[in-house]
This record gives structure tokens, C-alpha cells and sequence, in this order.
């Protein structure tokens, strides 16, 4: 595997960091995120490097989406959570700070007062026509 300006994440997947592995499989690693919001939130990443989600492949973010499917299975299982978010950030504006594609699963448990929801006023239809217009002419 090529290290892509020593990203941890590679590191991690090449066995060269350590981390708290939880699952893995061929095309994906999980594995405890060391600053937690929460007790069991686990990080899932594809093994060949991938900057975020505009540079992953669709087969390889299939593979990422199927692991996390097994890792909130396992958190459920093990923790018991009353839920859990599933959450990816792509961009620095976006949160984005280890620039290797990855989702994190969060379990979650009544009052626990983690503010991973945003609140946002309901958009008028005529801003829902502009946005769908704009995207329909740029469909893929």
C-alpha cells in the first residue's frame, strides 16, 4: 500500500499505528476513534487511500457502507444504545480533519447531550425549486 503524505489512517490500515481495531475485512478497517463522543464510536475506513467522498469510487464507499451496517450490529449488540448516528464529513467547511474517507458510527443514549443534529427553518418551495433546478442540470 502507498502512504499518501503519512496519513494516519493509512498507518493505521498498514498495522504501523496502533488502534483498537473492532472489524476489518478486505477492503475495510474499523476501529475505536481515540476522542470519542461517545463510548464505542468507531471510525470506518476503506484500505486504499481515499481523500473524501467526492474521490471515493461508488464500489468502494459500497464497502464502507456495508461495514458500517456490521459495526452498528455489533455496537447494538455489545452496548445496547438507544441509537446511533452514522456520520461523514468531506471538506474542512465540513468538519473534515483527517483527509482519508471515513464515517463514523456513533452510539447513542437518551441524554447524553452530544449535538450532532442541526436545526435549520424550513425552506420555502420556491428555494426548493431553485436548488432542484440547479441540480437537475447538472445530473450525472
Amino acid at each position: 500500500m502507498i502512504v499518501v503524505n503519512e496519513c494516519i489512517f493509512c498507518e493505521i490500515v498498514a498495522g504501523r499505528q496502533s488502534s483498537y481495531r473492532v472489524l476489518e475485512d478486505e477492503h475495510t478497517v474499523a476501529f475505536l476513534d481515540i476522542r470519542p463522543a461517545s463510548p464505542g464510536h468507531t471510525l470506518v475506513v476503506p484500505r486504499t487511500h481515499t481523500r473524501d467522498l467526492y474521490q471515493i469510487s461508488e464500489a468502494a464507499h459500497g464497502q464502507v457502507a456495508a461495514t458500517v451496517h456490521r459495526v452498528a450490529a455489533l455496537l447494538n449488540s455489545a452496548l445496547e444504545p438507544d441509537g446511533v448516528n452514522v456520520k461523514h464529513n468531506t471538506g474542512q467547511s465540513a468538519g473534515q480533519d483527517v483527509f482519508h474517507f471515513h464515517a463514523h458510527v456513533v452510539p447513542r443514549w437518551r441524554g447524553d447531550n452530544l449535538n450532532l443534529i442541526w436545526r435549520s427553518p424550513r425552506a420555502s418551495a420556491d428555494q426548493l425549486e431553485e436548488v432542484l433546478k440547479r441540480i437537475n442540470t447538472r445530473r450525472l
